[in-house]
């Protein structure tokens, strides 16, 4: 695993802005990326970002947002070192209280209502009813190196969901189809004086807008299919399409969104598991979280 080489990517960016020196603070730091406030001996201030693969391209996406008039913070500048990405942003403070699910409704509708854009991976029906069958083929390569050895009950959802996954990943590519946030959270949104902010772009694609209306409130507590029916009510009250409510896949939509967020989770979990975290010591962490999350998925898609 490569070093995290933050120090010398804040030296290439401020050398790109035409700062000397700035005076670091830690915000939130991960194994896999960062966050700090620099202060600049003027007294501004910027946020520093540094992540590694897969979140090294955050810069084109919050660029890219921008530029399609989505209220998201300004790359100052952003550069690129060993496999890791390091960005100066704009700064916008504290935030003035916490996104309530109004600001996610209204968020949410400004971002599916931007125009895609071609850089971002996308997720059509194809992909979506594939997520199963790639988290299996993550499996198979957790065991070749002697993990996930009593799984064999992971190994068997996944078959099911295999099975089921043709007929429940219909309606895909229905309306919201198109920007997905996919970190959509009320931490991601920053409310300030001046109004919005929607942050962390580092994973956005091309897919249903439903998903992330399903990962608002996020997964710590089991899904809440009622919960979210309410969320979506609000969103199309908001201005968002009303193809928001329509059932597809044979479900409603409020469970194939929770269903398929869950499944898209598990298989991101198992593909960090053994590609990007690849740490044996996380497994019982990563097992059971995908456990709890096909257990869900299960009951979401009525199989």
């Amino acid at each position: 695993m490569s070093p995290n080489p933050s120090a010398d990517l804040l030296d290439n960016l401020l050398t790109v802005t035409g700062q000397a020196t700035a005076v670091r603070e830690e915000v939130r730091v991960w194994s896999m990326s960062g966050v700090e406030r620099v202060a600049f001996p003027d007294g501004s201030t910027a946020v520093f970002k540094y992540a590694k693969k897969p979140f090294d391209s955050e810069d084109q996406a919050l660029r890219l947002a921008r530029t399609l008039g989505v209220p998201v913070p300004q790359v100052h500048a952003s550069a690129v070192l060993d496999g890791w990405l390091g960005m100066l942003m704009e700064d916008f403070g504290p935030s003035v209280r916490e996104a309530d699910d109004l600001d996610g409704v209204a968020a949410a509708v400004v971002l599916h209502g931007t125009r895609t854009a071609p850089p971002l991976p996308v997720l059509d029906q194809e992909r979506l009813r594939t997520l199963p069958v790639r988290a299996l083929e993550h499996l198979g390569r957790l065991r070749k190196a002697d993990r996930w050895q009593d799984a064999d009950d992971v190994e068997d959802t996944l078959d099911r969901i295999v099975q089921a996954a043709e007929a429940r990943s219909a309606g895909a590519t229905m309306e919201p189809f198109g920007w997905v946030h996919s970190e959509f959270h009320p931490t991601s949104l920053h409310i300030g004086k001046h109004g919005w902010r929607l942050l962390d772009f580092a994973r956005a694609f091309t897919g249903p807008g439903l998903l992330d209306l399903a990962s608002w409130h996020g997964t710590i507590e089991p899904p809440h299919p009622v919960r979210l029916r309410v969320f979506l009510e609000q969103y199309v009250s908001a201005g968002g399409t009303p193809d928001a409510l329509t059932p597809r896949g044979g479900l409603t939509a409020e469970n194939w969104a929770l269903g398929w967020h869950r499944m898209w989770a598990v298989e991101w979990f198992m593909e960090q598991a053994i590609r990007w975290i690849d740490d044996p010591t996380t497994d019982p962490a990563y097992i059971k979280a995908v456990r709890r999350h096909l257990s869900d998925v299960l009951h979401l898609f009525e199989i």
